[in-house]
């Protein structure tokens, strides 16, 4: 497996996206900023056989600080924090589509999101499917029916909070049961609806946040209630420090969010109210660089481990 824990040259390999634009690089690897990271590792290549990405995107870090990280190939493979290949399997099925979201719940197992199969499933560390705890399964418009699942969280009372996109656009309440609870959410710009509501995270108050990828914003939800109520709001389509593009990920570390965006090949850095601090990473293939990152998470020593998808590969940064 390629790895390096210092940087050497390579060649730039630019692929023709229709996404490539030019952005303000405020730290990045051969000259890290006290305002984001340092680069301390880059590891993974293109492969089939265990310990090798085919476009890996979706990553979770367990309590004990092992990656989980799901690939196009529906496969779930755990490492150890340098890249260590330890353990890997399968979902059911993956004939329609592959996973795109994983995270904990607060028992320690891992929530799948199973896109196309339209279910959130459940799996103990070590890879055993707790089938009687999946969630979803049946594809439909009403309320506890799913459509293209993109995440799971959990709050501390317990409550599930399943994202969907594709027809429905949505985000749905479950009881510790995964029982329905109430939703909402339909295509559109306004501060209810979404495009393409992409990821999860809970923060210590229980509020959820949510990064609306195609509308190119953040959002934060007071879900204590019997109803969603909009806390705010920020992000706006563009390449400068402070715009989005197709946020895909969201990361809540300390007082600081992390966005992962897709479309920018770029991690940033905000305050709780959305103001820009820094920013990392451009398009390329080189050490410090990304193309189409598609996720990222937080470990317990301070890293954030970066899902760089089409070179095939994980860069941790220290935050």
């Amino acid at each position: 497996m390629a790895k390096s824990s210092h940087l050497q040259p390579a060649a730039i390999v630019l692929l023709a996206l229709g996404i490539v634009a030019p952005l303000i690089v405020l730290s990045g690897a051969s000259s890290p900023s006290p305002d984001f990271g340092e680069l301390e590792t880059v590891w993974g290549q293109l492969g089939g056989q265990p310990g090798f990405f085919q476009k890996p995107r979706a990553i979770a870090i367990s309590p004990d600080d092992e990656l989980f990280i799901v690939d196009k190939s529906a496969r779930i493979q755990v490492y150890d924090q340098d890249g260590e290949y330890l353990r890997g399997w399968k979902t059911p099925e993956w004939q329609y589509g592959k996973p795109t979201g994983l995270s904990f719940d607060l028992d320690g197992n891992l929530m799948v999101a199973d896109t196309h199969y339209y279910r959130i499933l459940f799996y103990t560390p070590e890879g055993e499917l707790l089938e009687e705890k999946t969630i979803g399964g049946v594809s439909g418009p009403e309320p506890g029916q799913l459509g293209w699942v993109t995440d799971c969280v959990q709050d501390s009372r317990g409550c599930y909070y399943v994202s969907e996109y594709g027809e429905l656009d949505r985000v749905q309440k479950f009881s510790p049961e995964g029982e329905y609870l109430w939703g909402w959410g339909s295509h559109g710009e306004g501060p209810l609806e979404f495009k393409r509501p992409q990821n999860l995270a809970i923060d210590e108050e229980d509020h959820l946040w949510i990064v609306d990828a195609c509308n190119h914003r953040v959002l934060e939800f007071d879900v204590g209630g019997d109803a969603p109520k909009l806390i705010q709001q920020w992000g706006t389509l563009g390449d400068e420090p402070g715009q989005l593009r197709y946020p895909y990920d969201i990361v809540l570390h300390g007082k600081f969010v992390y966005i992962c965006e897709y479309g920018n090949h770029r991690i940033q850095k905000f305050t709780r109210d959305g103001q820009s601090l820094a920013v990392w990473g451009k398009i390329g293939r080189e050490e410090g660089e990304l193309h189409t990152p598609w996720a990222m998470a937080t470990d317990s020593k301070d890293r954030v481990h970066i899902v760089d998808t089409l070179n095939q590969r994980v860069q941790r940064l220290r935050l």
